[in-house]
């Protein structure tokens, strides 16, 4: 045993550069499972970009044209608007279309009617939520 533990030999440099090509391979096997995984979601979550054409006023109603300048059409899952950004209320809204379907780069608008009894000059602050990707963020100032 004792001869064992004072032997001077190594393992072959053969299997030593076989040992690190094997490591390498399995890194670098790894690492583009990670990046391929992480573009696939991002570049589907950046798909829907939310655009706000115009903001239309009615006695008791407000009318907003919303556009996506995205790579993929996109659903609006909810409406939120309020006195402040850390005061928003989800909102019954109804859609033309009705699918709440905002189509991709930009082929439509897709008109966002809300009931909200607004004031005049108090200023508002909107949250329209794709179910994917980020939402569109605004204020307005009624007239």
């Amino acid at each position: 045993m004792l001869k064992i533990l004072k032997s001077r030999r190594g393992i072959s440099p053969i299997l030593a550069t076989l040992l690190l090509i094997v490591i390498a391979v399995a890194a670098i096997i790894i690492t583009y499972a990670w990046v391929i995984t992480f573009t696939g979601s991002t570049t589907e979550q950046a798909g829907v970009f939310l655009r706000k054409d115009a903001v239309y006023w009615q006695s008791g109603n407000i009318t907003v044209y919303v556009r996506n300048t995205g790579i993929s059409d996109g659903e609006i899952s909810a409406v939120y608007v309020g006195i402040s950004a850390g005061n928003l209320e989800e909102q019954t809204a109804t859609y033309d279309p009705p699918t709440q379907i905002v189509e991709k780069e930009g082929a439509s608008t897709l008109k966002v009617y809300i009931t909200y009894a607004w004031i005049t000059k108090n200023t508002y602050h909107f949250r329209i939520a794709p179910k994917v990707g980020e939402s569109l963020y605004f204020e307005e100032t009624a007239p």
